[in-house]
């Protein structure tokens, strides 16, 4: 269990797509302006990677090498093609609003190298903890950039109202350069927790010669 749980945290701390790997940019930052945008996307990312991910995890001994690849994007494309038709049938405002980038999920950098650098390597219950955690994390940053984005930017927060309306609207925040601005403060924060924390890492228990093993058991 312990596994399994370092595999899902992986995605959400030590390997997290949007903070970590800075893979998939492009439509995080164009469909943050609003957060109910941000959780449909994250969500719509992290079905079609889970499902893409199992298939490939279950027949990976059966996809011939030379052909991994269009096997891979047909796989995903299927996926795609389901949870844009979906959003089209039961959310169609959701669907217009994110428009072209659900059907571009087949090309999101993060599903390709998920695929191929985890699923199609490891078994079946592996992936499903890897699916969620890259895209819980996935989510997560997009729906936090999203929140701020929307209530600077227009004062509302899941469309409601949170900010008076004599409360000035700083437009710049639901622009393409306050999507950087905001991810960039989030990196920021991201790196400044993380440099906060090693140092108490590396001064722990174990850490420094004195409290080290040799690897072969013995002293020098």
């Amino acid at each position: 269990m312990r596994r399994y749980f370092s595999i899902f945290t992986n995605g959400l701390i030590r390997e997290n797509p949007l903070l970590v790997l800075m893979i998939g940019l492009c439509s995080s930052l164009a469909v943050t302006t609003a957060v109910s945008y941000g959780i449909g996307m994250g969500l719509s990312m992290t079905f079609v990677l889970l499902m893409s991910e199992i298939v490939i995890s279950l027949f990976r001994k059966l996809i011939p090498e030379s052909a991994r690849i269009p096997i891979f994007i047909i796989i995903i494309a299927a996926f795609t093609t389901v949870i844009d038709y979906l959003l089209k049938a039961y959310s169609p405002e959701l669907s217009a609003a994110m428009g072209v980038f659900i059907p571009l999920i087949v090309v999101n950098c993060i599903i390709m190298g998920r695929v191929e650098g985890f699923a199609s390597k490891n078994p079946m219950p592996d992936v499903v903890f890897d699916a969620l955690g890259m895209g819980v994390g996935y989510t997560a940053v997009l729906t936090g950039i999203a929140a701020i984005r929307e209530l600077l930017g227009s004062g509302t927060f899941l469309g409601f109202r949170i900010l008076p309306e004599s409360f000035p609207q700083l437009l710049f925040f639901i622009l393409p350069p306050g999507g950087f601005f905001v991810f960039g403060l989030y990196i920021a924060a991201d790196l400044a927790i993380k440099a906060r924390l090693k140092p108490a890492a590396d001064t722990g228990p174990g850490a420094g010669s004195g409290g080290g093993h040799h690897p072969y058991g013995q002293a020098d």
